[in-house]
Parts: structure tokens; C-alpha cells; sequence
């Protein structure tokens, strides 16, 4: 067993002639939740589906257990590692408990049956992501919220040790959000997955991070805990933000507070002036 289960060494993709990602090595922690955060276009997704292995690298090479990625049967590699991807398709009228049982394919023969493990697995993963009373209602009716959740069970029920999850917090209000990463925080603590997710917002990464990794321009800023990748000066340099980092007063974990612009600042008196009564 290699040190870390899941790993990119040197490796340069794109989709064109100008790659996105370029000689990028990164070492995932085992049993850890990883984020990946960056500006838009930085190449957070495009690195998340390399590892997946939807992308082949035009250079340097993915290693899953020590295997390169490429060289491992596509049933293997879902059965070790499953992708919720940004922005997923179904068939038009699919059910939700049939979107949810096809996480159980790669652990499926041609000739084997639905099983009692299968109907757990599925059942409980529906439970975890409080779609049960969903499960007879085809995907297209749900709300956007609704359907993100259907699709997270579905990925629960591949019942894999690395989760690579591309923003699962997308279409979710911010209840919904806190609710999915609270599941994803479960499944590392209580069930020991290793998860890798993308998010955009810096707080909930804070929140939910044990390692962070930063990118800008298709290669690795920095990584580490949230106290030492937050600062206000990576937040200038990799995203061209102005914001203070406090401590969260319950957790002590990071806060990014952007500082209020000159036009919050100056509307402010405004505002006030006629609150009191003041002629507009």
C-alpha cells in the first residue's frame, strides 16, 4: 500500500493546444477531506477529471494504490473511486431510485441479480441524503436542490473509499449546503472515506477542510490546514480579494470578512440620512 492512494505526478492537461492544468503533482491525504479552491478557469474541475481518469493527460501520469490510473479496469476504478461531476445528465423520466441503483453497476455481473446488499446500500444512501421519500419521483420533477441530493445518494450507493466530488454543494440554498457537507463530514469521520471536492465558497472550505489546495492558473499556490492557507495576503494574490480573516468565534476555524467597498461604504450615510426623515 502506497503512502497516499490517490496521486498526480507532473501531470499537464487541457482540452486544445493550451493546456489548463500544467506539470501539477499533488499527493492526496489518505482519509482526510481535501478541497480544491481557485478562481474560475484556474482548473479545479479540469484536475478533479483527470484524477477521475475522464481526462488523459497529455503529460505525467495519475497513480491510484500505486497503479497508473490508465492502466486499471474502468470497473475497478469505480469500485475504488466515484465522481460527482459539476453539472450531471439522465435519461428524461429516470426515477429516483433507479438513478440511485445505478451506483451499484460497477459492483454488478452481467448475470447476477439484484441483491440484498445492493437494496441496503441504496436504501441506506437515500436515508444519508434524506431523499427516501423521493425514491418513486422521477428526477425532472425536483427542484434543483432536490435532484442535487439524488445524485450525491447515487454516488454514496457506488460505496467507494475516495469520493471526488465537483461543487456538491451547487443549487443548494445555504441550509442544504451546510446539510451536504455535514453528510460529507460523516463519511470521513464515521465510515472513513477519503473525500476531494471542489468548492467556490472560501468559508464553507474553511469549515469543512482538513486540507486545502489552492490553484491559480493551473498550478498548486499552496496547500495545507485552513489557518495557513487563509490569509489576507494569498486572498489578494490568488483571487485579487481585499478581506480581513477573523476566527470563527464557535470553531476558531478561518472567516474571510472582504472589506466593504468604497460604494458600500459611501451608500451607508445615505441610507441613514433617510431612515431619519431626510429629503430625497
Amino acid at each position: 500500500m502506497t503512502d497516499h492512494r490517490l496521486r498526480t505526478e507532473s501531470v499537464t492537461v487541457g482540452y486544445g493546444a493550451e493546456p489548463v492544468v500544467r506539470d501539477l503533482s499533488l499527493a492526496v491525504p489518505d482519509g482526510r477531506v481535501t478541497t480544491i479552491i481557485g478562481p474560475n478557469g484556474c482548473g479545479k474541475s479540469t484536475l478533479l477529471r483527470t484524477m477521475a481518469r475522464l481526462l488523459r493527460p497529455t503529460s505525467g501520469r495519475v497513480l491510484l494504490d500505486g497503479e497508473p490510473v490508465d492502466a486499471v479496469p474502468t470497473r475497478e476504478v469505480a469500485r475504488r473511486m466515484a465522481l460527482l461531476p459539476q453539472s450531471p445528465v439522465a435519461p428524461e423520466g429516470l426515477l429516483v431510485r433507479d438513478l440511485v441503483g445505478r451506483g451499484r453497476h460497477p459492483h454488478q455481473r452481467w448475470f447476477s441479480q439484484w441483491s440484498p446488499e445492493d437494496e441496503r446500500v441504496v436504501a441506506l444512501a437515500l436515508a444519508l441524503t434524506d431523499t427516501a421519500h423521493l425514491r418513486d419521483r422521477p428526477l425532472d420533477q425536483l427542484s434543483g436542490g432536490q435532484r442535487q441530493r439524488a445524485w450525491i445518494a447515487m454516488t454514496l450507493a457506488q460505496d467507494t473509499d475516495l469520493l471526488l466530488l465537483d461543487e456538491p454543494t451547487t443549487y443548494l440554498d445555504l441550509a442544504h449546503q451546510v446539510e451536504v457537507l455535514d453528510l460529507v463530514t460523516r463519511l470521513n469521520r464515521e465510515r472513513g472515506r477519503t473525500v476531494v471536492m471542489v468548492l467556490h465558497d472560501l468559508n464553507l472550505a474553511a469549515r469543512y477542510s482538513d486540507h486545502v489546495v489552492v490553484m491559480k492558473d493551473g498550478v498548486v499556490v499552496t496547500e495545507g490546514g485552513p489557518h495557513a492557507v487563509f490569509t489576507p495576503a494569498l486572498l489578494a494574490s490568488c483571487f485579487g480579494l481585499d478581506a480581513d480573516v477573523l476566527a470563527d468565534p464557535r470553531t476558531g476555524l478561518p472567516i474571510v470578512v472582504p472589506a466593504l467597498s468604497a460604494a458600500g461604504r459611501g451608500s451607508c450615510p445615505q441610507r441613514a440620512g433617510r431612515a431619519a426623515g431626510a429629503p430625497r
